[in-house]
């Protein structure tokens, strides 16, 4: 096949298109990879998870979540973050608004009739926290007559008092932060949800030696990927979660998050291996 012989003033035309392609677009998706970028949802406000800050996103969801994306060749400044909020989760999948979710997003037989679920790459167990210098609660049945305190809508505290302690006192804060002021002051005794949920705030530099998990372990969450119902990801990312585990960066994202608040994490699951 004959090329035709590009002009000096059509090489300088040509030049300037790609670079302005190069460039981007008006919605600032592209990366470094020739534009292509991936869509991940999280969470934007649970510190040692998925935080956003005014550096960028931290926690343990997006460091898992980042080298995810990396095995599926795409760099972090390729990585466009998604706040998603847990009841708008199976939403964004089935609508493409994401690729894929990690955030706090427990594998449930009500949620995989709607998407499905690489992983788990966390066990997480239902705990509560209480103060440093708290000794009076060391199980679960001593949250009987003690103020227990849950983020609204949460039925983590209801959980409690229907099974474990039906004389607990329940205390219905807005968010896990204010939960955390009453715990400081003594106006609540217990705060409970997920234990990585609790080790992620208790991690925060404010709080540092000022709150204990109790350890109690009461009920099994097993955190997963959440990708579109029948999408292909959900192999790869499988296997890009067994070599983040087999090359000890998910051990150092662990102790990267939660390591400040003694966390006493799981060993990394098996993917598949769903506890119930």
């Amino acid at each position: 096949m004959k090329l035709r012989k590009v002009t000096a003033a059509s090489a300088v035309a040509l030049t300037l298109a790609l670079t302005a392609t190069a460039c981007g677009g008006d919605d600032g998706d592209s990366g470094s990879g020739g534009g292509k970028t991936i869509k991940i949802g999280i969470k934007f406000d649970q510190p040692g998870l998925g935080q956003k800050t005014p550096d960028g996103y931290t926690g343990f969801d997006v460091d898992v979540a980042t080298y995810v994306a990396k095995k599926l060749g795409y760099n972090p400044d390729q990585i466009q973050w998604k706040e998603s909020k847990s009841a708008d989760r199976e939403t964004m999948l089935q609508r493409g608004d994401v690729d894929f979710i990690a955030a706090t997003y427990s594998i449930t037989p009500k949620r995989e009739e709607k998407v499905d679920f690489a992983g788990p790459y966390l066990l997480a167990h239902q705990d509560v926290l209480i103060r440093a210098d708290d000794n009076s609660i060391k199980s679960p049945a001593d949250l009987n007559d003690k103020k227990l305190c849950s983020v609204t809508g949460s039925t983590s505290a209801q959980n409690v008092k229907d099974k474990l302690a039906p004389k607990a006192n329940l205390q219905k804060y807005p968010t896990y932060s204010s939960c955390l002021n009453g715990l400081q002051t003594g106006a609540i005794d217990a705060l409970t949800t997920d234990d990585s949920i609790l080790a992620g705030y208790a991690a925060q530099d404010q709080f540092k030696g000022k709150f204990k998990l109790g350890g109690f372990k009461m009920t099994n969450e097993n955190y997963g990927i959440g990708v579109k119902k029948g999408s292909d990801l959900k192999a790869k990312i499988n296997k890009a979660l067994e070599e983040m585990v087999a090359d000890g960066s998910w051990d150092a994202a662990v102790k990267k998050n939660f390591g400040p608040a003694n966390y006493q994490n799981e060993p990394a699951p098996k993917i598949g291996d769903i506890k119930s």
